[in-house]
């Protein structure tokens, strides 16, 4: 059963994240499914340009479409971030500062903050061969979330599916199964 977290899963899941912030898909390629492992998991035609036209374009697709989603709830928050937002009092000198917060309760507060992906692993499943069009096994689970915070308020994004590959999670199909 892979695990969700450890170096290498925090350096995937970040690349996500910087993917959808900065509109940029390749980024992510790092922690989507790899080709050669498809090429011998999936039992499809052509697995390669499967990966490629359908998978892939799918992830691209949805990262943007995130990116977007991101860029609307960035324009509603700006109400409580920002210049124009009303000032937090300041703490004590010496108090702890949130890393990412700036004293005044300024601009920084505004920027996209990563918090985590949430893997639920009781719904995590073996998968046998010939179930979902694959010629030897894998884990996978539905219903992971990419939490981050937005101007002080919490929120987050689906990720549909996750399938492991050499003990480790990678995204599948991020926000619908195409």
């Amino acid at each position: 059963m892979p695990r969700a977290s450890g170096p290498e899963f925090e350096a995937r899941v970040a690349a996500l994240w910087s993917a959808i912030v900065e509109d940029d898909p390749p980024r992510a390629t790092a922690f989507f499914f790899p080709l050669g492992a498809y090429e011998q998991v999936k039992d499809v035609a052509a697995p390669a340009a499967d990966w490629r036209h359908r998978l892939l374009a799918a992830y691209a697709a949805d990262i943007h479409a995130l990116h977007d989603r991101l860029g609307q709830i960035r324009k509603e928050s700006r109400g409580r971030c920002g210049p124009d937002a009303a000032q937090p009092e300041r703490p004590p000198a010496g108090a702890d500062q949130h890393p990412d917060r700036s004293a005044s309760g300024g601009p920084s507060d505004c920027e996209p903050r990563l918090l985590g992906l949430d893997v639920p692993a009781a719904r995590a499943r073996w998968v046998e061969p010939g179930e979902e069009y694959n010629k030897i096994g894998y884990y996978r689970v539905f219903g992971s979330r990419l939490r981050y915070e937005v101007g002080g308020a919490s929120s987050s994004f689906d990720v549909k599916s996750l399938i492991s590959w050499r003990g480790e999670w990678y995204v599948v199909h991020l926000s619908a199964i195409k």
